[in-house]
């Protein structure tokens, strides 16, 4: 008999696409499996979900607003909102299991579900695990993990070392590298950094890229430029026309893949998704954490990566002064790189997607 599997969370793309691609393995799995999203309103799980063929239902919450005390006025409403809401979408589809990847969404869903006694699994994506996990893990028949050392956090016995679940589209890089290069309208013949902020970009990452920009053009580096959209007018405002066929400075990736196949060093934040796809890529990397996340979450994620030798990091209040010398000693030492390529891909899981739904599907009633 199919199974009826609800996920929960959402919130930023590090956890809508591991969601998604949990759904997609439940799907190869087993194609009768009926799936429901549940997110949280105005967020973009809203629109990415629909996209990816799947069936999506709001919540109307929110997190901890640390810098409006009045907007939190409303957050105990909120939540009984979203947990009345859960209650009656839990009744309405019955499903058989319920996962939480994190976002505002999975806490009301998860709790719901178990006070209906509904078995559920909760993916924590980063090394360092947020208060709602935590709570919530108490109570889970399983939870999947990316990182050593969770025990801190979570009762033993319920741990599963699975990964995260990637974009695999976005790793596909075998023998693209110079389609790639051409793609972005550069040489095949010259060392290339990609520079990545994540969607919304990185401010540290850009000043620190502008602060840099004159010393790899002299050294005919290549760089592949990803912005994000609230930077990307003012980077290109800045370069102007000291620009040249060397640059190719761009708002949004489309084609990660091809980004990531034609880069020699990859200069990255260390969200917990963007890790899981660097492993699978295995080029050398330096990770910058950014210092505007949760319990400092992507600089714990960033040192299980160093800790193992298997990328570079630099703090985000050096990076300005530090990533140049740093990038440039990196691009001039091959064995250096061929050490940090080796060392992370020893640490990719390939199938983590399907590691995680065949759990969902043990789990199941």
């Amino acid at each position: 008999m199919a199974k009826r599997i609800i996920i929960s969370g959402g919130g930023t793309g590090g956890h809508i696409f591991p969601a998604i691609a949990i759904a997609n393995a439940l799907k190869r799995l087993d194609p009768a499996t009926e799936i429901l999203f549940v997110g949280a309103q105005g967020r973009m799980e809203m629109e990415k979900v629909p996209a990816a063929g799947y069936k999506i239902v709001g919540l109307d919450i929110q997190g901890f607003q640390r810098k409006s005390i009045l907007k939190n006025l409303l957050l105990p409403f909120k939540i009984l909102s979203s947990l009345s809401k859960a209650r009656r979408v839990i009744s309405e589809f019955k499903p058989d299991a319920a996962v939480g990847v994190g976002g505002y969404a999975s806490g009301p869903l998860l709790y719901a579900a178990g006070k209906k006694g509904i078995p559920y699994l909760v993916q924590e994506q980063n090394s360092y695990a947020g208060m709602t996990n935590k709570r919530l893990g108490v109570k889970a028949k399983k939870i999947c993990v990316a990182f050593k050392g969770m025990e801190q956090f979570f009762p033993a016995d319920k741990i599963m070392i699975t990964g995260n679940p990637i974009r695999r589209e976005s790793v596909d890089i075998e023998g693209k590298r110079d389609e790639a290069l051409k793609h972005f309208g550069l040489s095949v013949d010259k060392k290339t950094i990609l520079l990545t902020g994540g969607s919304l970009g990185a401010g540290t990452l850009n000043e620190s890229m502008l602060a840099a920009i004159y010393k790899y053009m002299a050294e005919d580096i290549q760089l592949i430029w990803q912005t994000g959209k609230y930077y990307y007018k003012w980077v290109k405002d800045e370069v102007g026309d000291t620009a040249n066929g060397n640059i190719c400075i761009l708002e949004f990736l489309n084609r990660m893949d091809y980004a990531y196949a034609a880069a020699d060093l990859i200069i990255s934040r260390a969200g917990a998704g963007t890790i899981a796809e660097l492993c699978m890529v295995k080029k050398p990397v330096i990770l910058v954490p950014s210092p505007n996340v949760a319990e400092d979450h992507q600089t714990k994620n960033a040192r299980s990566l160093v800790d193992e030798g298997a990328a570079l990091m630099v703090e985000d209040v050096n990076a300005i002064k530090e990533l140049l010398p740093l990038s440039m000693s990196v691009l001039q030492d091959a064995a250096l790189c061929s050490n940090l390529s080796d060392k992370i891909g020893g640490l990719a899981k390939p199938d983590a997607d399907e590691s995680i739904a065949r759990e969902v599907l043990n789990i199941a009633l």
